[in-house]
């Protein structure tokens, strides 16, 4: 199938906002563009850094798509002639109900660490002020977050779209508009981040001996466990959906006197698999010899996060049922397969 000209734009928009680690993470965030009735959207698994140099966006029948979501069927009808072995975008409902012919959503930091909060209703209607945009509590990605797009969007048009425990969608008429919208939501809903004592290096390269374990590449991630504050957040649930999907749900401690061969053995032996990654409380952070580069990505991620959360700010966790979803869903189970072969 031959790809328009426009795509171009997108690729090199998407690998743009795909490199900016305030914006997205690993395989995380999407972005698509309408062309009459083909909807090209970023595949599943795949890297929006990656757009320029890879082919990570699929053809989708927009009509198609549209019909099957109202039918409550969120699968994605390729369009005639396509040639590709990759699946759409989980959020692929999403782009196709958007009037809007370019549509990007990336998991800002920024956006996440007010999304999580009880407090920011009346900061979100300050910040946003001027702009045509609508907030949502937090859907399962997929049907269930389209569904309730639609019903949003039936009430009126939008063009920006906070997620609550999720992150930012945008709409616009171009990429180029789409790109300038994303980063003028960004410094609007700006945060510092708080300073954080530095990560013990050697402790935890001790505690790593004889273990699958290890540093992380990130030496950003240690500030999780080095920040009082942050560690309470990290440790008290999950999030955001990513985080469930590559870390797991909330976040092991490793405490002074554990072991961290014996604890990861006593929660194998539970049945559970060997945590991706555990904070050690004022020193650090440590993370499985075998993860994916997405693992690694999300828990840089967490720091971002978390170091943005105000010490007075009453967090929103996804719930246990929501968390259940999210690990036993098949469409991540093949995003995670994807990311672990990049």
């Amino acid at each position: 199938m031959q790809q328009p000209t426009i795509l171009n734009e997108l690729r090199r928009m998407s690998a743009r906002v795909g490199r900016n680690i305030l914006l997205v993470q690993g395989a995380g965030g999407n972005s698509s563009i309408k062309d009459g009735d083909v909807l090209w959207v970023k595949a599943s698994g795949t890297w929006l850094s990656d757009a320029e140099n890879k082919d990570i966006f699929v053809p989708v029948a927009l009509a198609a798509a549209r019909a099957a979501l109202a039918a409550g069927d969120e699968r994605a009808p390729l369009a005639s002639g396509a040639q590709t072995t990759l699946r759409a975008s989980i959020e692929t409902a999403l782009h196709a109900l958007m009037p809007h012919p370019v549509v990007l959503h990336v998991h800002s930091v920024n956006t996440i660490a007010w999304a999580v909060r009880t407090d920011s209703g009346e900061e979100f209607a300050a910040r946003l002020q001027g702009l045509s945009w609508c907030r949502l509590g937090y859907h399962h990605p997929g049907l269930p977050l389209a569904q309730a797009v639609h019903k949003a969007i039936a009430q009126g048009n939008f063009d920006v779209l906070i997620l609550g425990n999720h992150g930012l969608v945008v709409g616009a008429a171009t990429c180029a508009e789409a790109e300038a919208l994303v980063a003028d939501v960004e410094r609007r809903l700006a945060l510092a981040p708080r300073d954080a004592a530095i990560a013990d290096q050697d402790a935890l390269q001790r505690i790593c001996v004889g273990t699958d374990y290890r540093l992380p590449n990130d030496p950003l991630s240690h500030s999780t466990a080095t920040d009082p504050h942050s560690l309470s957040i990290a440790t008290g649930g999950s999030l955001y959906p990513d985080h469930v999907v590559f870390l797991g749900p909330a976040m092991p401690v490793l405490t002074d006197n554990a072991n961290l061969a014996a604890e990861t053995t006593r929660i194998t032996a539970g049945g559970l698999p060997p945590p991706v990654a555990y904070l050690v409380p004022g020193a650090g952070a440590v993370i499985r010899n075998d993860v994916s580069a997405g693992a690694e990505a999300m828990l840089s991620c967490l720091a971002l996060v978390t170091g943005r959360i105000p010490l007075a700010a009453d967090v929103i966790y996804l719930s246990q049922v929501s968390e259940q979803a999210l690990l036993n869903w098949d469409a991540e189970h093949y995003r995670q397969q994807l990311t672990a072969n990049r």
